[in-house]
């Protein structure tokens, strides 16, 4: 079967194109890892319009629950391994040899949390390495922990921990938290929270789970290390675009870089959206605008 519209990626963007899609009646197909993603991750979101406190999963739930009112069909647990076009037709071909075809495309693919590319940290994940605080913070009850990165997903992360820790770290590379006041002035009012800044992540260290975390003291140019049960790694994200070589043109991030007026990449019918693109803010409000108006734009190239 061709499609009319395939999306991938079940975020808030890909959730809102696919919402879009049915509602103009276009044969429209979903393929997603998962409905989880960043968003349902985030032990807290205030931010979303009609919603002043809600967590980002069940915030995904909701996403979800809408768009299961559509009769479209929503394929889960893919990784999309490439995508090549031919006589006007997408080819998509995922991890597992599997084909989807389509006359236009939404990627929606999001980002991934930023490695730190340290001795230690792939050694250790699952044994006191972690990217998700939401899914982990309770094995870490009366213990210490790190978390790397001090941006909004880091301090979200050590203010969940804080519910359940005795004792959290948050290490930042700059002189200075980079998240939003309000996580700030939260961070530092609770007595469980010390803040590491000019902290460069050298090495986590352990046996058979971790024990301790190695940074440089940039502002002494000195080692340190502490003892700590757990590292949290929330230094940043990265686009999930590798897939789209050939088809698309990249900033320097490795973003997505798009038409902002439409979505559309260099690829006609091919339109992206969402946190993999070069749009300058990430929020979840902001991915799923650009997820509808990147359906819209590709009701309208199918049209032509």
């Amino acid at each position: 079967m061709i499609y009319d519209l395939a999306i991938i990626g079940g975020g808030p963007a890909g959730v809102t194109a696919a919402i879009y899609g049915a509602r103009k009646a276009l044969k429209t197909l979903l393929l997603t890892k998962d409905f989880f993603g960043q968003v349902g991750k985030a032990s807290l979101v205030e931010n979303y319009p009609g919603f002043p406190k809600i967590t980002g999963l069940e915030l995904m739930k909701k996403f979800k629950e809408h768009l299961k009112k559509f009769s479209l069909p929503l394929k889960e647990g893919i990784d999309v391994d490439s995508i090549r076009k031919e006589k006007n037709v997408f080819e998509i071909k995922t991890a597992k040899n599997e084909v989807f075809t389509a006359r236009a495309v939404i990627v929606c693919a999001g980002r991934y949390p930023r490695p730190l590319k340290v001795p230690g940290e792939t050694e250790f994940l699952g044994k006191g390495v972690s990217i998700c605080a939401t899914c982990d913070a309770p094995l870490f009850k009366g213990k210490t922990v790190a978390v790397v990165g001090g941006g909004n997903a880091g301090l979200q992360a050590v203010l969940e921990l804080a519910d359940y820790a005795k004792k959290v770290y948050i290490l930042e590379i700059g002189p200075k938290l980079i998240a939003d006041e309000i996580n700030q002035e939260r961070a530092q009012k609770n007595k469980k929270v010390e803040i590491i800044l000019k902290a460069k992540t050298l090495e986590i260290k352990g046996k058979n789970r971790v024990e301790s975390l190695v940074y440089q003291d940039l502002a002494g140019n000195k080692t340190k290390e502490l003892k700590v049960d757990g590292v949290f790694i929330e230094a940043g994200y990265v686009a999930t675009s590798d897939f789209l070589k050939g088809l698309v043109d990249f900033n320097s991030k490795g973003e997505v870089v798009i038409d902002p007026k439409t979505g559309q990449t260099r690829t006609p019918g091919l339109f992206a959206a969402g946190d993999a693109t070069d749009t300058k803010y990430k929020q979840i409000i902001i991915a799923a605008g650009e997820g509808a108006k990147a359906a819209l734009s590709a009701y309208e190239h199918l049209q032509t």
